[in-house]
């Protein structure tokens, strides 16, 4: 599997954390996580007989939570054997084998052939690819026409008053709290707060999705701007 920079960057990063990862991306985001992640859930229309591509799936939160609430079959994919791996675990632990299956792979060069799925979730992705655009193209390539495809990333608070406290969390509490956790943690939380800087807001990430071939093209703001779900329809 062919790894670009971009994405080097990632599995660096948050491929050792893959067992403590829910834990303190729960406590990190102060609770918002897993809110985010069901909301995301809540705007992909599938029911029992439809196939989900969840993409950077990491340890299948999202997908767990669409196979639940849905009833729906999903294929996980993650470039992290490490990640995976306490993906599956949870996915045994949840009965969910039957509809989960976790798959190593990356959003660039997706192993489906074209419009295999009817929607296709991915989470915290599009910081962690070297062209956006194209790896937008290549999860609608799998999308079936019609289908939804929806994301979740963090996102800037626009207001001021609210952003300024973002800054203040992101630049002194964010790398604190996790050095206090582990080195790993310490190593993610300087690296967040700019990474999230560098992603486009969501007006212009909703253009990127128009231009790849999405249509209906809609976001939500959540925790004051902290979380952004994107949701769109392929043509």
């Amino acid at each position: 599997m062919d790894t670009s920079p971009a994405n080097a960057v990632a599995r660096k990063l948050f491929a050792p954390l893959g067992p403590t990862y829910d834990r303190y991306a729960r406590l990190l985001s102060l609770g918002q996580d897993p809110r985010w992640r069901r909301f995301l859930v809540s705007r992909v229309p599938v029911g029992p007989d439809d196939a989900v591509l969840d993409v950077a799936s990491g340890t299948a939160a999202v997908a767990i939570e669409l196979a639940r609430r849905t009833g729906c079959s999903v294929v996980g994919v993650d470039q992290s054997n490490e990640m995976l791996a306490v993906g599956r675990k949870r996915v045994e632990q949840a009965g969910l084998k039957d509809r989960v299956r976790l798959v190593r792979g990356n959003a660039e060069q997706l192993p489906f052939q074209d419009a295999t799925f009817d929607a296709v979730t991915f989470t915290y992705l599009l910081r962690y690819v070297d062209d956006r655009e194209a790896t937008m193209r290549e999860l609608v390539r799998v999308t079936r026409p019609g289908g939804t495809i929806a994301a979740l990333e963090f996102g800037v608070p626009p207001a001021p008053f609210w952003g300024a406290l973002w800054e203040l969390y992101v630049r002194l509490v964010l790398p604190v709290a996790g050095r206090a956790i582990s080195p790993g943690w310490g190593e993610v939380g300087r690296f967040l707060g700019p990474s999230i800087r560098a992603l486009p807001p969501p007006e212009e990430l909703a253009a990127v999705w128009w231009e790849s071939g999405l249509r209906d093209v809609r976001f939500r703001r959540l925790s004051l701007g902290g979380g952004v779900v994107m949701w769109g329809r392929r043509e």
